[in-house]
């Protein structure tokens, strides 16, 4: 009768063992069956390249939304009120990989007469379009257009850029305004002009 105590006890743990064992293997599958599969990341579509176009050259600040509507992405300037002079501005276009791409650059300056350079370049992948020479510094660039930007400086120059879905964007301004970098960006935003208007 003691013996066949100790067997059913032992029977009784071996099936509580595996009966054990087989809910921790279907609570497994569960979970990696109920697991949402991570998506592939989107790969962004390529930016069409251009057509030769002749370059467009302005000299006064109200001509800006003509140089903007002929750009193919919007183009990085200063909010009216921001207390920066326009000096000119030029978009033209340049050779890139299967065509060409094209760059605006505005030129303006503070009230004391510092240049700062705004560079909106399309299409958005031409890094390879940006100045050699310049390294990088153990400093985060300002947020530009809801995106950290990228600081490198050289001798005289420190250069900001970030880029967007559309374009990238290049800020270039003197050392001596170091320490007015994150004020100088704030009053930066990007410029379209609706077709219809």
């Amino acid at each position: 009768m003691a013996g066949r105590k100790k067997l059913w006890k032992l029977l009784a743990k071996i099936f509580g063992f595996l009966f054990s064992a087989a809910l921790l293997a279907f609570a497994a599958v569960s979970l990696i069956l109920a697991k949402p599969q991570e998506e592939p990341p989107a790969i962004p579509a390529e930016q069409p390249k251009l057509a030769a176009s002749p370059a467009l050259e302005i000299q006064d600040e109200n001509e800006l939304v003509r140089l903007v509507s002929s750009f193919p992405a919007p183009v990085m300037s200063f909010m009216s009120g921001s207390g920066m002079v326009f000096v000119s501005a030029v978009s033209a276009d340049t050779a890139v990989s299967g065509g060409y791409g094209r760059i605006a650059t505005l030129y303006w300056q503070t009230a004391e007469g510092e240049p700062v350079t705004l560079m909106s370049i399309y299409p958005a992948d031409t890094l390879s379009l940006l100045e050699e020479g310049y390294r990088f510094v153990p400093v985060t660039g300002p947020s530009l257009f809801g995106k950290t930007s990228v600081r490198m400086e050289n001798s005289s120059t420190i250069r900001l850029h970030t880029s967007t879905e559309e374009g990238l964007y290049v800020v270039l301004l003197p050392r001596s305004l170091s320490d007015r970098v994150s004020g100088i960006c704030r009053s930066l935003q990007l410029f379209t002009v609706n077709p219809e208007n």
